[in-house]
């Protein structure tokens, strides 16, 4: 049951915000901001110094029971098993590897692999992946799910890279199950004006909703 739920907030979220930045100090006002602006999904990479200690901190200070959060940019099943240990509820690859899928499955966890054509999307979903991280998405664009979806009806897609306020609609109407979301909304945390990222989320979260009541 905890992997279902996992799976259900992930695409309840909608938007999963990629949170990078400098320092851990930026990723933790970053993930605080993108929470103001009412992102409920939200995906701490790897590359952001302390990570483990960012995701363990988000995680202890989240009261909303809709809120998930998970690691991005795992690259082994070693990293994946500290990010579990830290708190993360999913895990996010910018490929697929066997080893990590395993040790999600071990542990109950969702495992978003990326994946970039049919053959990569079909081995990730045998060892169990229930949605696949299209990546970059901006290679493609939103007329690839159809074409993917084509043979494999069943496969779940979450693009990111090249996902925007303008094409989100687009990328929701073909298909997908929810969207990866980074450097246009998290920009202006490099400059530290992380009210504009909550400006930023707001501006996200209100494009989902109008894009679901519209479905």
């Amino acid at each position: 049951m905890k992997k279902m739920d996992s799976l259900k907030k992930i695409e309840n979220a909608g938007v999963i915000a990629v949170i990078r930045g400098n320092s851990a100090e930026q990723g933790k006002k970053s993930c605080d901001a993108l929470l103001k602006g009412g992102i409920k999904g939200l995906e701490v990479t790897w590359t952001l110094p302390q990570a483990d200690q960012v995701i363990a901190e988000v995680k202890a200070e989240i009261r909303d029971d809709e809120v998930i959060i998970g690691a991005g940019t795992v690259l082994d099943a070693v990293t994946a098993r500290l990010a579990i240990m830290a708190g993360a509820e999913f895990i996010v690859s910018p490929t697929f590897d066997q080893a990590t899928a395993e040790i999600c499955n071990l542990y109950q966890v969702p495992y978003l692999p990326g994946c970039m054509t049919i053959t990569e999307i079909k081995e990730a979903m045998k060892s169990g992946v229930d949605i696949v991280k299209l990546f970059p998405g901006s290679a493609y664009g939103p007329e690839i799910i159809s074409a993917f979806k084509a043979p494999m009806p069943q496969v779940n897609i979450m693009p990111t890279g090249g996902v925007s306020l303008n094409n989100m609609e687009e990328w929701f109407k073909a298909g997908v199950v929810t969207v990866g979301v980074g450097g246009n909304l998290l920009k202006p945390a490099d400059t530290g004006n992380y009210k504009e990222v909550i400006k930023m989320a707001e501006s996200y979260v209100k494009e989902f909703k109008r894009i679901k009541e519209g479905a």
